[in-house]
């Protein structure tokens, strides 16, 4: 500003005519200003949202990789980001297209001041009127000029993409809080092995850290159709070989088999407390698990797992948002929704880790019944969060130090006294919980 007051003195004390001569550069140059801040406004706002969507599909493509892998979607999220980044560069070349065209027209307002200052020089030499150092004087002067204005413009488009940012940074504080939990499958098969087993994990042996095994040679078999119940303290292993039998961690020793159908799905599905929605409706969540299924099949997945009533009530039913920036799902609701897509996916092998272990002792006994409809006529590896699931198994494992040290049924156990029997002692001193 200093800068700009003092060359309009300097070009009014040689010559007021070269000071008007200067000023007419600034009609253009308000005009110029006028022109971007109308367009960059909206250009500015929609590049933010573009770049905040390419962000959001990879974050949520990341933090939902379990449940992209389960149902083999990788390909379908890495063409959403693809697309994504396509758009945000678009809308940045855009933006770069328009500044460029802005800085031109300030050019032109510098030509056309410039120009004038000079024709004013050459009649006011001509006619005596000043001599041409003045006249050349007044040209360096008014060059001077073309870096300070330029820098008071160009504000004017740092200032229109902070705004657009701010509004994008208020949006975000705007909103409901959204929960960030949603459903975490994780499917990765083993070959099919011919044999009278479902599943077969022989010899399984991990290491987290090399020379500290958490599993120690386990052995466990489930046939098909056939509900194993892993039960044992913390610590013991069980969430370990649950995983492994579902293919997310691979073991330090030892083989896992499975014979299961070869459908274009997942064979081995495994739904544990880590859940993940996806931003987007509710059946788009449902469709990830079966892609082009219609609105029965979406709705009878929904009312097997207990779910159907909720999600009915909804303001917009299945069309409803949910997920990060939409209406926040219950640890309840995002574990139905789960158990859902495991319905829907259909997979011959099923593993649940305590898949009822966050949802508080109401909501866990109603997700015990929506798991237990879900995994019906399915072969089943549940890790146990309450010993009531292992009375209704078919057959039970005890794990203590990262071995199975008891299998039989439920009354058998009891009967045998031992490990589970002492579970079982502590769990009902509890009060069942």
């Amino acid at each position: 500003a200093l800068t700009l007051a003092a060359t309009l003195v300097g070009l009014t004390a040689l010559d007021w005519r070269f000071a008007l001569a200067g000023l007419c550069a600034v009609p253009i140059q308000a005009a110029t200003l006028r022109w971007y801040l109308r367009r960059s406004t909206p250009l500015y706002a929609r590049q933010r949202e573009v770049g905040a969507e390419r962000a959001r599909q990879t974050l949520e493509s990341v933090s939902g990789a379990a449940t992209v892998r389960a149902f083999r979607l990788g390909a379908r999220h890495t063409r959403r980001i693809e697309e994504r980044s396509a758009d945000a560069v678009a809308y940045a070349q855009r933006a770069t297209t328009l500044r460029s065209r802005f800085y031109g027209r300030l050019n032109v307002a510098e030509f056309v001041g410039l120009a004038l200052i000079l024709v004013v020089g050459h009649v006011l030499v001509r006619d005596g009127s000043a001599r041409v150092g003045e006249a050349t004087a007044a040209a360096l002067l008014f060059v001077r000029l073309f870096d300070p204005v330029n820098t008071l413009l160009a504000l004017a488009g740092t200032a229109q993409e902070a705004a657009a940012g701010l509004a994008r940074l208020v949006g975000v504080a705007d909103l409901v809080a959204a929960s960030p939990s949603g459903t975490s499958e994780e499917a990765r098969t083993a070959p099919s092995a011919p044999g009278p087993y479902a599943v077969s994990a022989l010899g399984i042996r991990h290491d987290y850290r090399p020379g500290h095994p958490v599993l120690h040679g386990v052995d466990l078999r489930l046939a098909p159709g056939e509900h194993v119940t892993l039960v044992g303290a913390s610590g013991a292993g069980k969430s370990t070989l649950a995983r492994i039998v579902a293919g997310a961690h691979a073991p330090t020793a030892g083989s896992v088999t499975v014979r299961a159908g070869a459908g274009e799905g997942p064979r081995v599905l495994l739904v544990d407390q880590d859940t993940h929605v996806f931003t987007g409706t509710l059946a788009d969540n449902l469709l990830l698990a079966r892609p082009g299924a219609a609105a029965s099949d979406l709705a009878a997945a929904l009312r097997a797992v207990g779910a159907e009533g909720w999600a009915r009530a909804l303001p917009e039913g299945l069309a409803t948002v949910v997920g990060a920036g939409g209406l926040a799902l219950t640890p309840l609701q995002a574990q139905q929704l789960a158990l859902a897509r495991l319905v829907l996916a259909d997979p011959p092998v099923v593993v649940l880790d305590e898949a009822a272990a966050e949802a508080g002792s109401e909501g866990a006994r109603g997700l015990e019944r929506a798991a237990e409809e879900a995994i019906r006529g399915r072969t089943a590896l549940v890790v146990a969060h309450r010993l009531g699931q292992a009375a209704r198994a078919d057959r039970v494992a005890v794990m203590e130090a990262g071995r199975v040290v008891e299998e039989g049924t439920h009354a058998g156990l009891l009967a045998a006294d031992g490990a589970y029997a002492r579970l079982w002692a502590a769990w009902a001193a509890r009060g069942a919980e």
